[in-house]
Order: structure tokens, then C-alpha cells, then sequence
């Protein structure tokens, strides 16, 4: 006999998770399932560790330049299998508060591989044990997987995905990090801020393409004085590994081949939908390009049947897969939300110096029609930056002229990954420019340049 329930939620990333405790709230009777741990990618091996490691970076440059602030430290060094395990002592705190959170809200966690059966059905597997459930409806939250290079599997030993960058039992000497979106300038970052010599090649003419162009150019400029050799407008041709290092050729774009010898590589050339097996096929889920297409209330064209988070396609950011969860589960309820929308998800890289934007880059701001006004405030100008030592970056807005909407706003500099929502908030509340202008912001702090984007936009900055 199978097991019943209102709701079964496959995936227990901050898609699924979030998704089941939202319906619990509602009074769905739900279970959870999850075939590795709980809290999916994000927790286990994406979003928490990955910010664990940077954060000793992050420290470790500052002890190494301890003389810029008066103090002296000597004989600086680190032990990587402590950094390592400080990393997964993080991932499993929080594991455990997921686990904590599904018995809180009496969440039946079903442990193994499930695979749609049938409608309102599912199967889940585990070793030799099988499990029967079927419910109302079903959420597929089953996230996505690191893309590999078609030529060059990752080995775990010299050729690296994000998982093993992130429990390395050996410290890179010189590091080619294949790619460079959100991904490969983190791991490039907190890897040269450990001593690596690191290399990053991006097919695209500028790396970080997703931000506005002008971010991009910065953090080029910024991680090529930090001692990063960029390549832009480059592919890797071959990529091969004898176990003790990697050769790679490298297309310049110039056209050019070269060979280089690395210790190790890590690819970070996008990432995979995991929507094979799932039983997707037979039921006739419909799919675009590997990636389950749904509308605003997640639903796919099987009734019953509904999808979140990056197994629906980009943008692939968890705190989107959250938001598209809850959306999904209140429209099952009856609560009639809002459908959800991608144009105001902030992005976030937690690299050195931090990026951080929402909305519409300049260009794609003009692309659209708008005839814009363009706010630009560096981190020179503010007094706390200074003061904190951190006076590299700046604060871009993009408004548009008729109206003042705020189109979007970027950001590169310290701690603007935490100065965005602001922005985000503001777009949300559909805020003008000049709500935003008589707006008081608190001194001394960096969240005064959010107010100075505002004013430059209009002829108006005070401190630069």
C-alpha cells in the first residue's frame, strides 16, 4: 500500500526544503525526499561551505597584510585539512537544522532516489528497499549538477569540479580555473588568496558576462593587480592529466594555441539540469534544453506535477528556487500569489572584492528602450570604506529618465553582496529616484553610497 500525502516534494535543496516547510505551515500533509543529504547543493556543497572558505581567505589576507592596519603578525600560514574541515563542520550545522526544521514541522523525510510512477505517484528507492507514495501533487526540486568538459572528465585528483575544490587535500601551486562566472572567480579568489598562481580562462570577451560590462571590467582590472593571469575571448582546446598535474591548449583569442602546465583545473563551465531518471519522460513532462518548463506557479503541462528551482532553468540561484517554492506551494493551497517573475532577483559573487546586482545592466537597460540615467559613486568617496581599508569599487544605478524607475543598480567592493537589498527592495516597492534621494541613510556606513548612486544618476553627489 502506498503511503499518502498532499504533497511530495522531491529534492530537499532551498528549493525543496523551503517548499515543504511552507506547506506544512498551510496544513499539507508532506513529504520530503532526498536521495543524498539534506539542504541539497546549496547547503552540503554550493552556496554555505564555498562562503565558509572564503571567509578564511578572507582573513588570511588580512593577517598576511596586518602592517596596513598598525599591527604586526608573524609567520602566517595555514592547515588546510582544518580549513577544509571548519568548511564541513558549517555545511553539517546547517544539515542538522534542516533536519531539525522537517521534524518541527512534522515533514516526512523519505530517504533514497525517487522516480515519478505514474500521476501522484512515486517511487523511492534505497538500497533493497522500496517505498510507495502518492499524493496530490508533486514538486520536482531535484537542482542541477556541475557541467564537464566533453573532452576531459573532472578525476578528483588534478581535474576538479566545485566539489572538489571545496575538500582539496592538497593546496594547488598553480591553478587554471576553466570559466568565469559566479563559480570559478569564487574558487579563483579564495585560491589566490591562499598562494595559488591562478589563471582564469573565459570564452567570452569579459568575464563575469552576466554583470553590467563596467563591473566586469573592474574585477578584471582588481584581480589582475591581485597577481591573476585572465584570459578572455579563450577556450581550452585539450585538457589532459598524467595524476600528478594537467597540461592544457589553450586558444587565445587571437586565434592562437598554447600549451600550459597546471597543477590542477577546476570546471566551472555551467552546470546541468537533473532531470534524467526521474520519470519525467513517460509522463510526458514537457522539457526545453534538459530544464522542465513551467509557468508562474511552477506547474508543468502534467497536472499535478510542478517544478522550482534550477531544474527550471536560470536564473540558478537558490534564494529564486526558494521564492518559486513558496509561490508553487501557496497557489496549491488556494492563497492566490503573486506568479513569480524573474526580474527582480538580486545576483550575488562572494570573491574579492564582492559583486553584487538586480535588474537591468546599462546596456540591457538601452537594449529595452529606456532612455537612461546613470548614477556611478566609487567606495573612495565614502568615509567608512576608507576607514575599513576597503576603498576599492563602486555603486552604479541605472534609472530610467521619463519615470525615474530604477532599472537596476551594481555594485562591486566590500560587503555589497549584504548593501544590495536595499536596491531590491526599493525595486520591489517600485520606489522612485526621488523617494530614494530623500531617503536618510546613517553615517558613517557603506550603505551611504547606495544613496550617492542615487544622487550621482542625477547630477547630484555630494562626496565625489
Amino acid at each position: 500500500m502506498a503511503e499518502t500525502f498532499d504533497l511530495i516534494v522531491l529534492g530537499s535543496g532551498p528549493g525543496g526544503y523551503v517548499s515543504a516547510i511552507r506547506a506544512a505551515q498551510l496544513g499539507l500533509k508532506t513529504a520530503i525526499v532526498e536521495r543524498e543529504r539534506l539542504g541539497g547543493i546549496c547547503l552540503n556543497w554550493g552556496c554555505i561551505p564555498t562562503k565558509a572558505l572564503l571567509r578564511t581567505s578572507e582573513i588570511f589576507h588580512y593577517m598576511s597584510h596586518a602592517g596596513n592596519y598598525g599591527l604586526t603578525a608573524e609567520k602566517v600560514g595555514f592547515e588546510l585539512e582544518k580549513i577544509v574541515a571548519r568548511s564541513r563542520a558549517v555545511s553539517g550545522q546547517l544539515n542538522a537544522g534542516v533536519k531539525g526544521l522537517m521534524k518541527k514541522n512534522k515533514i516526512t523525510v523519505v530517504e533514497g532516489t525517487g522516480k515519478l510512477t505514474g500521476k501522484g505517484r512515486m517511487t523511492v528507492t534505497q538500497g533493497d528497499q522500496v517505498r510507495e507514495l502518492e499524493a496530490k501533487e508533486i514538486i520536482v526540486a531535484t537542482g542541477a549538477r556541475a557541467r564537464d568538459l566533453p573532452f576531459a572528465k573532472a578525476d578528483g585528483k588534478t581535474i576538479w569540479t566545485y566539489r572538489h575544490a571545496m575538500t582539496p587535500t592538497e593546496m594547488p601551486s598553480k591553478l587554471l580555473v576553466i570559466g568565469s562566472g559566479a563559480i570559478g572567480v569564487e574558487f579563483a579568489s579564495f585560491y589566490s588568496d591562499m598562494g595559488a598562481e591562478v589563471t582564469i580562462v573565459e570564452m567570452l570577451d569579459r568575464i563575469l558576462p552576466v554583470e553590467d560590462a563596467d563591473v566586469s571590467t573592474f574585477m578584471e582590472k582588481a584581480l589582475k593587480k591581485q597577481g591573476m593571469n585572465i584570459l578572455t575571448g579563450a577556450g581550452v582546446e585539450a585538457l589532459t592529466s598524467d595524476g600528478k598535474g594537467v597540461k592544457a591548449k589553450i586558444k587565445t583569442k587571437d586565434g592562437k594555441s598554447e600549451e600550459h602546465s597546471f597543477s590542477h583545473a577546476i570546471v566551472a563551465i555551467g552546470i546541468v539540469p537533473n532531470t534524467e531518471d526521474i520519470g519525467l519522460e513517460a509522463l510526458g513532462v514537457k522539457t526545453e534544453r534538459g530544464h522542465i518548463v513551467v509557468d508562474g506557479f511552477g506547474q508543468t503541462n502534467v497536472p499535478g506535477i510542478r517544478a522550482i528551482g534550477d531544474v527550471t532553468g536560470p536564473p540558478w540561484l537558490a534564494h529564486k528556487a526558494s521564492h518559486e517554492g513558496i509561490i508553487a506551494v501557496e497557489h496549491i493551497a488556494g492563497k492566490n500569489p503573486h506568479p513569480f517573475e524573474t526580474w527582480n532577483i538580486p545576483g550575488c559573487t562572494y570573491s574579492r572584492p564582492q559583486v553584487a546586482s538586480v535588474g537591468l545592466t546599462e546596456a540591457k537597460a538601452k537594449e529595452a528602450g529606456h532612455e537612461v540615467k546613470v548614477g556611478n559613486f566609487p567606495f573612495i568617496g565614502n568615509g567608512k570604506a576608507i576607514a575599513l581599508g576597503e576603498a576599492e569599487g563602486f555603486i552604479k544605478t541605472v534609472f530610467d529618465a521619463r519615470t525615474g524607475e530604477l532599472l537596476g543598480a551594481h555594485m562591486i567592493g566590500a560587503e555589497v553582496t549584504e548593501l544590495i537589498q536595499g536596491y531590491v527592495i526599493a525595486r520591489q516597492l517600485e520606489t522612485t529616484e526621488e523617494e530614494l534621494m530623500h531617503t536618510v541613510f546613517a553615517h558613517p556606513t557603506l550603505s551611504e553610497m547606495m544613496h550617492e548612486g542615487v544622487l550621482s544618476a542625477y547630477g547630484r553627489a555630494i562626496h565625489f
